[in-house]
């Protein structure tokens, strides 16, 4: 198989005040109003460098993903490729090598690469044997866990409704042996795709979606998704049957995928779950340290701020919260690692701060992240910086470690 170097279009500004920006900046917007970057994943290579990678899209960009990495746990970063047609991805180690699923594009075909050189070359996905997996549909997914469980690897994916443009998605999970050459579509099975129905949540559109591969206490696999859940017009805010004791934009989905991968099966009456953050993409994984599940979300701080689209805490992605889990269905929060206005009743679709979509990783004592952040941005959701995060001796943290509330740097001008 052969590997390629990608043509670096996209470089970071020369000269960034660090001041200005919560955390370490991994990658920036030469043009915050017309490219936006998003998507970040992060992994520790076994010899301890951080490799990252997210997206760079916009008006005159699309399908680029960076790979860049950190030598000295954080502190500095530099680029390593740039691939094109790649899109959405998680990093992962296997077998001694570094790799990278997710998709071509958006609404584009499944695929997967891999590095033998800690993210400085890339095979590239030509056919079923050199990693396109699937081109049989329009995928979508974000950056969310890779899980080894049960002699599988496992990760979870959407595809759009057939029909339409609507933002419908049917979510299921692909897996492999872990001994299978993972570039071979063959080796992958796919369990059958399920679609959320509006009636279950009274929801504005009926989406799940950046599902999480997890195992269980028990140790079956899961796949945790991300809820919108923005009420439909004249519907409650109560949501209705088993979910009713759930905030409506605290409640996440939990499918259950048989042992094989195959079969993918839902209950409404017993599979919402109430868990913080999940009106927007977060990622859980589990500690055997604590014993415990961990996450990184949005903490929505106003549950009913407001009933119009604009102003609905669907939008508010300005408080990312530590919370954790004994069994994936009690969430607490621990620890808020960035807020910027987070009492607000004015957040709203036009915010121009947003923390989101953060990836992590357990580092010994520590917890390493990576955010899509706006910070003065075109809005919350079009970001235009990647940032590096860490939460020292996070198993230990409490609400009152939380730093100060950004607010006062007052970017929003």
């Amino acid at each position: 198989m052969a590997a390629c170097v990608a043509m670096v279009v996209f470089t970071m500004p020369a000269a960034i005040s660090l001041g200005e920006v919560p955390g370490v900046v991994v990658g920036a917007s030469p043009d915050s109003r017309a490219v936006f970057l998003g998507s970040p994943s992060i992994v520790i290579l076994p010899g301890g460098d951080y490799v990252a990678s997210y997206d760079v899209g916009g008006r005159n960009v699309r399908g680029h993903t960076v790979v860049t990495a950190s030598a000295d746990r954080g502190v500095t970063w530099g680029q390593r490729a740039e691939l094109t047609g790649q899109h959405w991805s998680s990093l992962f180690t296997h077998h001694d090598a570094l790799w990278m699923i997710g998709i071509s594009t958006q609404r584009g075909h499944i695929q997967i690469r891999r590095s033998p050189d800690g993210g400085r070359t890339w095979t590239t996905p030509a056919d079923p044997k050199s990693g396109l997996l699937a081109t049989d549909g329009k995928f979508h997914c974000g950056p969310t866990p890779v899980l080894v469980q049960g002699g599988r690897i496992w990760r979870a994916f959407e595809e759009f409704a057939p029909a339409g443009n609507a933002r419908i998605f049917r979510a299921f999970m692909l897996s492999a042996p872990t001994d299978a050459d993972l570039l071979v579509a063959a080796n992958w099975t796919r369990s059958n795709a399920l679609a959320s129905e509006r009636e279950w949540l009274n929801t504005r559109t009926p989406s799940w979606l950046e599902g999480n591969a997890v195992a269980t206490p028990s140790g079956a696999v899961v796949d945790v998704l991300r809820v919108e859940s923005h009420a439909a017009t004249g519907a409650s805010q109560e949501l209705p049957g088993a979910a009713r004791s759930i905030p409506r934009f605290e409640v996440a989905a939990m499918i259950e995928i048989s042992p094989d991968g195959r079969a993918a099966r839902f209950d409404p009456a017993r599979n919402y779950i109430h868990f913080i953050g999940s009106e927007a993409k977060f990622t859980i994984r589990y500690d055997p340290v604590s014993r415990r599940y961990w996450s990184l979300g949005n903490k929505i701080t106003n549950l009913h701020s407001g009933r119009d689209w604009e102003h609905s805490p669907h939008h508010q992605r300005n408080v990312i919260a530590l919370t954790s889990s004994a069994d994936l269905r009690e969430w607490r929060e621990h620890y808020r690692l960035l807020s910027h206005a987070a009492g607000s009743v004015v957040v709203k679709a036009g915010s121009r701060v947003g923390f989101q979509y953060l990836d992590w990783q357990f580092d010994g004592e520590d917890l390493i992240a990576v955010s899509r952040t706006s910070w003065a941005g075109a809005n919350y959701h079009d970001s235009n910086y990647i940032t590096f995060h860490r939460l020292k001796q996070f198993r230990s943290l409490t609400l009152k470690d939380s730093p100060p509330d950004l607010a006062q740097k007052a970017p929003e001008k």
